[in-house]
């Protein structure tokens, strides 16, 4: 008989573990969510043979478990829970085994250094007794109503490293940061445990700013894969980590094209989606279909600035999705507000088409301005905001190359 498992949490809808569990055993594993009323029948019942948890229910599950282990009972909270053969349940925390793999990941030296740890919940305790273990100097747990909190920060503006535990900035909150990484001057390395969007603001801020940066996808495989083995009572080699991490970036980062309009984006981004099996998006056509009144119609009566907050907000709302090809308008880098959008789920691909193959029928910006004028204006943007440029040579050879590269 097929063994259950599962992921128990309030809201769930963000979850990447199916997908993680699935590709490192041959289990069931299915999502549970349950609101704080149900949790003592859901645990009682015991209808799953192990169970990860998460927000906000780490500490919820300890009265219901017969046995901790030590790591889980020094740390105060538990992530993975296992049915016994004589039915009682077994509590762990694996959760530590993945974010001490996430520093190792980010390659940055803990001995010593000054922490500033945003959240007080399960993540951070576990955070902050790995951080103890591995020596670090001074740890500040920054909390909305302790000592520590967010009104007075400026007080630690000389922690080396910063992560957050918060689900602050979580999809579908995206775009929403904690603190001003500027103050932090002597920041050297930013990691949040969130890994939905890829890049949440204060990664994406950290980025700007050259510090290195991880976000906690490499966390949740780990942990998975560790959480995997108390579940089966086998070892998983740590090269497996490094593949479904990779194997699920690849899956979920949206393919997002730029470029002059008229270069083919549309096109070209159907015959690519159709090539990966992904969801194909013309922001364009959200617009009109938000607006509802044809694009230069709405140029006409409303103007270029109020097309753009209306861009700008279709484009915030399309790319929290995962996995997808989306198209955008040609003038979208002309508004700086817009390049964290595409690059917090994103691979940015620049198309590039010779000036006098561009059309500009029903184009209100190219027909207001030469081709010519439009390029000298937007092509050093396409080309700084992309990840890699290409040049248009027919929809399906370039929707192929583009698919090549990204594999």
């Amino acid at each position: 008989m097929t063994k259950l498992y599962g992921l128990l949490g309030e809201k769930l809808g963000h979850s990447f573990s199916p997908m993680i569990h699935h590709k490192l055993a041959n289990y069931r594993y299915e999502l549970y969510e349950r609101k704080p009323e149900e949790i003592a029948d859901f645990l009682s019942e015991k209808i799953f043979d192990g169970l990860n948890v998460t927000i906000p229910y780490k500490k919820t599950v300890l009265p219901y478990l017969k046995t901790i282990s030590l790591k889980a009972q020094s740390i105060g909270c538990v992530n993975t829970i296992k049915k016994c053969a004589d039915g009682s349940l077994y509590g762990d925390n694996t959760d530590y085994d993945g974010f001490l793999y996430l520093l190792k990941k980010l390659g940055v030296k803990i001995l010593g250094k000054k922490i500033i740890i945003l959240g007080s919940g399960g993540a951070s305790l576990t955070a902050q007794a790995v951080f103890r273990e591995e020596g670090a100097g001074e740890i500040r747990v920054i909390s909305r109503h302790g000592q520590d909190n967010y009104l007075n920060l400026e007080r630690h503006n000389d922690a080396q490293i910063i992560v957050n535990t918060t689900p602050v900035g979580m999809y579908p909150n995206n775009g929403k940061t904690l603190l001003d990484l500027t103050q932090f001057k002597k920041c050297e390395a930013v990691a949040d445990v969130i890994y939905n969007p890829a890049k949440t603001k204060l990664l994406l801020d950290a980025e700007h700013l050259g510090i290195p940066f991880i976000n906690g996808l490499p966390m949740l495989v780990a942990q998975a894969k560790r959480a995997c083995e108390i579940f089966t009572d086998t070892e998983i080699d740590d090269s497996k980590v490094d593949q479904i991490t990779m194997e699920i970036e690849k899956q979920t980062r949206n393919i997002i094209l730029i470029g002059m309009p008229g270069c083919g984006k549309t096109t070209i981004g159907y015959a690519l989606a159709q090539l990966l099996g992904r969801e194909s998006i013309d922001i364009d056509a959200c617009i009109v279909q938000k607006i509802g009144q044809s694009i230069p119609q709405f140029f006409k009566e409303q103007g270029e600035e109020a097309f753009r907050d209306i861009e700008t907000k279709v484009l915030a709302e399309e790319c929290k999705k995962s996995g997808v090809v989306i198209s955008t308008g040609g003038g979208v880098v002309t508004q700086q507000r817009n390049r964290d959008i595409l690059r917090q789920n994103g691979y940015v691909v620049m198309l590039n088409r010779p000036l006098e193959e561009l059309a500009v029928n029903g184009r209100p910006v190219s027909q207001s301005k030469s081709v010519q004028q439009l390029a000298k204006e937007r092509m050093h943007l396409y080309r700084s905001w992309s990840e890699k440029s290409f040049v248009c040579q027919g929809v399906q050879q370039t929707a192929l190359a583009i698919k090549k590269e990204i594999e």
